[in-house]
């Protein structure tokens, strides 16, 4: 009974030594990802000027002309700092937990979202990216490990050009892949390829040029059979602050089935520090 009860001992701590490396593990993959994203700075940006953008539609020129002031450095890689409420429940039961992130955006290449959020045994932590989605419980078990399909890429593409949309203006001004057009007097489209896959994302704004709603269709299985299909994604933008001469929302409501009465506002974010870092 005592090798027995030993042996027990053994195994739950050479368990928990596995698990607490392949944790570290995540950490290193999250840690490379950022420090290659951020790489891709422009290191001696070209500056902004209005007449790049005269030959827009109108409410994609007034959009750019409100997001970056002239005279601005043109950086497309963002290291964001959050705090905020993210559901993984749903519009009847939200069960909202209070959360901290950090992500590095650099669309049209990628991002990652490093999170923690919840509270005790029920802590959750872990990171969205391009090519993951990896989270554990308690920084011991892990509870989600999906990610290196054509899925989830697209879904994950969507998400990080919409989010470029507000915190990364510059990355999407006209240029081969990037097309510009006018859905209405206050909202614009903008077309994005890369890589194979292709997104609109759609923008409101007022009359200066403010954007507050930006919605795409997602590739998204969020839904109650759980199957991958195109379904409205988007939310809302408000508390512009300037930061380094962009004109930039720091809060954010977003969830799924934008537009509809399902639409369930699951993340909810207010930036905390916004930078455009160099590479080391």
């Amino acid at each position: 009974m005592k090798i027995f009860f030993l042996l027990l001992v053994f195994l739950f701590a050479a368990t928990l030594v596995i698990l607490m490396i392949w944790r570290q593990l995540d950490h290193r993959a999250d840690r490379a990802e950022m420090a290659r994203l951020i790489a891709l700075q422009p290191k001696s940006p070209r500056v902004f000027d209005p007449a790049m953008v005269a030959d827009l539609p109108d409410p994609a020129r007034r959009y750019f002309e409100y997001t970056i002031l002239r005279g601005t450095p043109l950086f497309t890689v963002a290291d964001i700092e959050m705090t905020g409420q993210f559901s993984l429940g749903t519009k009847e039961a939200p069960n909202y937990m209070a959360m901290t992130a950090r992500q590095v955006l650099a669309a049209p290449n990628g991002f990652v979202w490093k999170m923690s959020g919840g509270k005790g045994v029920m802590r959750m932590s872990g990171s969205d990216s391009a090519s993951w989605t990896r989270f554990w419980i308690a920084g011991l078990a892990p509870v989600a490990r999906f990610g290196e399909t054509s899925d989830h890429t697209s879904s994950a593409f969507g998400r990080y050009i919409a989010e470029a949309v507000f915190w990364t203006p510059a990355a999407l001004l006209p240029r081969q892949n990037i097309v510009w057009q006018a859905v209405n007097k206050n909202t614009s489209k903008v077309t994005i390829h890369h890589n194979g896959i292709t997104q609109d994302v759609y923008i409101s704004v007022t009359p200066e040029g403010q954007p507050t709603e930006v919605s795409f269709p997602r590739w998204s299985d969020a839904n109650p059979e759980g199957i991958y299909r195109l379904q409205p994604f988007g939310g809302y933008l408000s508390e512009f602050r300037n930061i380094a001469g962009f004109r930039l929302p720091t809060h954010v409501e977003a969830g799924n089935f934008f537009g509809t009465e399902d639409y369930f506002p699951f993340y909810l974010v207010d930036v905390t520090n916004l930078q455009f870092p160099q590479a080391e």
